[in-house]
């Protein structure tokens, strides 16, 4: 449960992503955060790693001024272990006022980024469509793919099918092979729908698809406007929930 932000100032906006060894996936990422930055300069804007990257949440909240509270926003697509119980054990063990708030997904506006990748990878009406989503051993972050996948179709008035990376069925490969079966003489172009790049985009590339789109941040891209807003929404949310908590109990 989040705790109250005892706080009069706005609390700190901490964007807490995976982390990745790929150096361009990094650059995305950072790249987002600033972005975040640039479009809220009256917050306190830092970021961290729940994985792979320093520093960890631990290290960034402990590096925020002494007074401020902070509202954690994942920088993750689904709301699986990471946010559930890691963030949650991270941000209870620092003597700060903390809020962790939804995650990022599933949002119209990542379907919207969805549907550009595409059309920048040239996807064309007739293609078979599978979305590469990257797996969760818990339910709840799997059914938030899932749904992300019935939102793209419905977009696109299309069939859309869900692969998962790891830790979830269809595996990504069994999701393409499937879908040569049923339309063997269509092409076969693989929705990304990742963060941004790194190993399992890598993956993602290699299981025999005609087109892969890039992920929703690219390095060489500025981060699209609609992500932008998005982690700002979450964290307007969660500050609101907050209030209203506090209030409650006050």
């Amino acid at each position: 449960m989040p705790r109250n932000v005892r706080s009069a100032a706005q609390p700190a906006l901490v964007a807490v992503s995976h982390g990745t060894n790929s150096l361009a996936g990094q650059a995305a990422i950072a790249a987002l955060v600033a972005a975040v930055s640039i479009a809220r300069p009256d917050l306190t804007v830092a970021g961290g790693f729940v994985d792979v990257q320093q520093p960890d949440v631990a290290t960034t909240l402990g590096a925020l001024p002494d007074a401020s509270a902070a509202i954690v926003v994942p920088l993750l697509l689904s709301a699986g272990y990471h946010v559930h119980v890691d963030l949650q054990k991270e941000t209870a063990a620092v003597d700060r006022d903390t809020v962790v708030s939804a995650a990022l997904g599933p949002d119209r506006r990542l379907v919207e980024v969805l549907v550009y990748r595409l059309g920048q990878a040239g996807y064309r009406a007739g293609d078979e469509l599978v979305l590469a989503a990257a797996g969760s051993s818990d339910a709840r972050a799997v059914e938030d793919c899932r749904e992300v996948g019935r939102m793209l179709a419905a977009r696109l008035g299309v069939r859309v099918t869900v692969g998962f990376l790891s830790a979830a069925s269809p595996r990504l490969a069994c999701a393409v092979a499937a879908a040569r079966i049923r339309h063997p003489h269509a092409r076969l172009a693989i929705s990304t729908y990742l963060m941004a790049p790194g190993f399992f985009f890598d993956l993602t590339r290699n299981v025999g698809a005609d087109l892969v789109s890039d992920p929703l941040l690219v390095a060489a891209e500025a981060p699209p406007a609609g992500m932008v807003d998005l982690v700002i929404d979450r964290y307007l949310d969660a500050h609101l929930a907050a209030g209203r908590l506090a209030a409650h109990a006050a």
